[in-house]
């Protein structure tokens, strides 16, 4: 085949979530408010565990930055999304959706190793809590986040270089922002190479972390197996609660879109999938962790209490009540 379908390709049009115009005014308010509760809550996360002393542990820095990937998370798809709809001009330059194609990739990916890291300091924390301070300290924690990283990017460039050299028989991607399945869907050839690297190289740095989440949670199953206390066993379910919660939101949702046969590949439903994993559950994410985490709501509520103090102006005292 000739290269005149591949080179033609300079812009993508982006379709949406529909392209109902009727729907266009929901559509905006629901991304809107989901991306509006994302970055108030993620904030909120993020101001009460830097500022408040007794969340300096290594499990509240490791929830502070997936704090932050979950604001990256949505920053990347939401405000273009946004843009699409009010203004109706849907086209991307090629370049650009590579870019956000890549570092998609990377953000989602390195989520993925924040849970793993996060469910180690469970571990930790419920088998071996008498080391505990000297078997998850913070270097070790940034050391996690620094190969982390170095994991992800490799494997993000790898799949955005081999998206950017296939032949695309068209430009109308039918999602909302540029993701991988959609662009394999508009190949003039079936991407053999790349999906056989989605089903090797994917799976490996995709599902290593999953693997070791799930072994963790093994061994905490074993060591809360043998608690003979009613306590203790509440008190493990409360450490462990709303980390397993956004494990599962977030696994659920990336098995179902990149790890299942071609033959199954639904552009409506995946797009429906699609949002809740780029918007709800980022959105959902510090709610979980404040609701089910007692020691972020007793922060939220301190800080809420001093923000108040500080913005109550004090009244004068007339001199002659002195």
């Amino acid at each position: 085949m000739d290269d005149t379908n591949w080179t033609s390709i300079s812009e993508f049009v982006l379709l949406g979530l529909s392209e109902r115009q009727d729907l266009q005014p929901l559509i905006f308010a629901g991304l809107l408010t989901t991306y509006l509760v994302n970055l108030a809550g993620n904030s909120l996360l993020l101001g009460a565990v830097w500022a408040d002393p007794q969340l300096r542990s290594p499990m509240y820095f490791l929830l502070s930055q997936l704090a932050v990937v979950d604001v990256s998370f949505a920053s990347i798809t939401l405000p273009q999304a946004l843009v699409h709809v009010l203004t109706q001009h849907r086209a991307v330059p090629f370049a650009s959706c590579m870019a956000q194609l890549f570092i998609f990739m990377a953000v989602g990916n390195m989520e993925g190793y924040l849970l793993a890291a996060m469910a180690y300091d469970r571990y930790v924390a419920i088998c071996n809590p008498l080391h505990y301070a000297t078997m998850v300290t913070r270097p070790l924690c940034l050391k996690m986040a620094a190969i982390s990283w170095a994991v992800v990017i490799p494997h993000s460039l790898l799949h955005t270089v081999m998206a950017a050299r296939l032949r695309y028989c068209s430009r109308r991607l039918q999602h909302f922002f540029c993701d991988l399945p959609p662009l394999l869907h508009l190949s003039c050839t079936r991407p053999f190479y790349n999906e056989l690297a989605a089903f090797t190289e994917g799976v490996l740095v995709v599902l290593a972390p999953f693997v070791f989440i799930l072994a963790s949670y093994a061994c905490i199953g074993v060591t809360v197996g043998r608690l003979r206390s009613a306590h203790g066993l509440r008190k493990a379910l409360s450490t462990c609660g709303s980390h397993l919660t956004v494990v599962i939101l977030f696994y659920g949702t990336v098995a179902w879109l990149y790890f299942r046969p071609a033959s199954s590949y639904s552009q409506e439903r995946d797009r429906q999938v699609a949002i809740f994993y780029t918007a709800v559950a980022p959105a959902l994410n510090p709610l979980i962790y404040s609701l089910r985490n007692k020691d972020v709501a007793v922060a939220l509520r301190r800080a809420r209490r001093k923000v108040l103090a500080q913005g109550t102006p004090s009244l004068p005292i007339p001199a002659n009540s002195r």
